[in-house]
């Protein structure tokens, strides 16, 4: 099975699969924006910082990443090739009749506003729908009152499909989220299903 690429480009941004040499970059990512993203992400283990312990991860999510079980991109732009300013993940990987993954993201707070998320997602989309990850599905959760993921999956042609009640636990509570899809109309259903 081909495997999906280690580096995606657009116009503006290269997005990288993790390595350990990207250590330093994401601990500073992760450290310019704690409190941008405390109002959105569960919260992070008290070592989230550390760089031997991010440099751990970043091994780890290699691996992830090789043996296609969770696909973790991180964004920089490429006037600035050493600096993290996003990142995009496929995970939850689900192969067989599902094939589905789940889609996460996060931008720096100085980044919004630009479309460089918007042109992030559209080259993991298209990475995921390709050959190599070939999934008919990908599925994302947002909080009701983050008005700009909303506006970003909707311009992506994501579609509403439910509301989770008490889906994670952020800023202190248990917080409803809205689940959005986007399936894959070109998907390539393999001959063996269609004999079955």
């Amino acid at each position: 099975m081909p495997h999906a690429a280690a580096l995606l480009t657009t116009d503006r941004l290269l997005l990288r699969a993790p390595h350990p040499g990207q250590a330093e970059a994401v601990v500073d990512y992760r450290c310019r924006n704690t409190a941008h993203f405390a109002r959105w992400d569960p919260p992070q283990p008290p070592d989230a910082t550390v760089p031997e312990r991010v440099r751990a991860g970043l091994v780890d999510a290699r691996t992830a990443f090789d043996g296609g079980l969770a696909l973790r991109w991180w964004l920089f732009e490429q006037q600035a090739p050493e600096r993290v300013i996003g990142t995009v993940h496929l995970s939850a990987l689900m192969r067989g009749p599902f094939q589905n993954a789940t889609l996460g993201y996060g931008i720096d707070a100085d980044a919004q506003g630009q479309g460089l998320m918007q042109e992030a997602l559209r080259a993991v989309i298209a990475a995921a729908f390709g050959p190599a990850i070939h999934l008919h599905r990908l599925q994302a959760a947002v909080r009701p009152e983050n008005t700009r993921s909303l506006a970003l999956l909707t311009r992506l042609g994501f579609a509403e499909v439910g509301l989770a009640r008490d889906y994670l636990f952020i800023a202190g509570a248990w917080r409803d989220h809205r689940l959005f899809a986007l399936t894959n109309e070109d998907f390539e259903v393999p001959a063996h299903w269609r004999s079955a």
